[in-house]
């Protein structure tokens, strides 16, 4: 088992760089307006061309129209279309070129957000889960992971508030398809990312997937 590592907000050349290096699977650029990360496409272009194969450029958007999300992702080059909005199913679709697949983003307040969102979202290559919070895009804060049932009918991304020092038990607690992380690596403000913080929390999931196999041998 390999926990799959998401960094995003990302607008410096070295900070993807630096995540490339660590192995990171998956880069987010953000095109919400409101967001302190966002990026133009050209600028979300250039930061694009860096990225070997096998590292997935993830688009975030919120309430865009599908003309303005098709465009953006056919400008970037983008791989995987995340919806953070109030978009329904329908939207989520009609946004969504043929050739990629799109995650959408649970702001939870409970263990219903989660069951409603596996049934109305079934399309969706994974579903995102957040902390609820009045705004859109990242809340930066934590949820209850109780939440969150064992056994589920697609992949899970876990994001809200995680960093070094809780990621490890998230893993072990809700066994993820992935891990999502943007404020908890982030440095002097929210358009910079801290060199440290995420060589730790990348060690982090490697030392939790190693706990967990351990434990499942």
């Amino acid at each position: 088992m390999r926990t799959r590592i998401k960094f995003c907000g990302l607008v410096r050349p070295e900070d993807v760089d630096t995540a490339v290096a660590l192995g990171v699977d998956a880069l987010g650029f953000v095109f919400y307006p409101k967001s302190p990360r966002v990026l133009t496409p050209e600028q979300a272009r250039a930061l694009r061309r860096r990225l070997p194969s096998y590292v997935s450029a993830v688009g975030l958007f919120v309430n865009e129209t599908a003309a303005r999300v098709v465009a953006t992702a056919d400008e970037v080059g983008l791989d995987v279309l995340q919806f953070h909005g109030d978009e329904t199913p329908e939207q989520c679709h009609a946004s969504t070129p043929k050739d990629l697949v799109f995650w959408r983003a649970v702001r939870m307040r409970g263990s219903g957000d989660l069951l409603e969102s596996l049934t109305r979202y079934e399309r969706a290559e994974a579903l995102l889960l957040d902390s609820f919070s009045d705004g859109f895009g990242g809340s930066g804060k934590g949820f209850d992971w109780s939440w969150i049932p064992a056994q589920r009918s697609m992949p899970l991304v876990l994001s809200g508030g995680l960093d070094a020092e809780s990621v490890g038990a998230a893993i072990l607690a809700v066994k993820p398809m992935a891990v999502d992380v943007s404020s908890g690596i982030q440095g002097a403000d929210a358009r910079i990312k801290d060199k440290a913080k995420m060589e730790r929390f990348v060690a982090a999931v490697i030392e939790a997937d190693a706990g967990a196999n351990a434990r499942g041998a």
